[in-house]
């Protein structure tokens, strides 16, 4: 603390960000799994209103027709593969921080009686609405 407080708290600062890009890149990392297990889970958003629960998974460069929706007793599971094309032998990768590879996102359902819409694939995110049966 020699050099005063506010030298000090930008380091501290400047070390968490580092740690933090450390976290993200460890959390993306292309993994060489077993095909079953998933390597990464897409983020989403679960919005209830009053006559739907609406959730959205964000899957850019993920081909709809490979996207896999399926209700497991309380669950909305969606899975799916994004591949990595590298067309080139010489092709040299700088950084990665898109996630690739298997992934799998389970979302508990509450105990209501839903009944799933059609899924809508749009701008890289699913959207899926299951509405509130009466």
């Amino acid at each position: 603390m020699s050099q005063g407080p506010t030298t000090w708290m930008w380091a501290q600062a400047c070390e968490l960000l580092e740690q933090a890009e450390r976290l993200h890149r460890r959390f993306f990392q292309v993994h060489r799994l077993v095909a079953s297990r998933p390597a990464w889970e897409p983020p989403v958003d679960v919005i209830e209103t009053s006559d739907a629960i609406n959730i959205t998974a964000v899957l850019p460069g993920v081909p709809p027709d490979t996207i896999d929706v399926a209700i497991a007793e309380d669950m909305l599971v969606i899975s799916g593969r994004r591949t990595l094309n590298i067309t080139s032998d010489t092709t040299v990768i700088h950084r990665l921080e898109i996630p690739y590879g298997r992934f799998e996102r389970r979302i508990k359902l509450p105990p209501w009686r839903l009944r799933p819409g059609e899924p809508i694939y749009a701008n890289g995110c699913l959207t899926i609405s299951l509405f509130k049966s009466d």
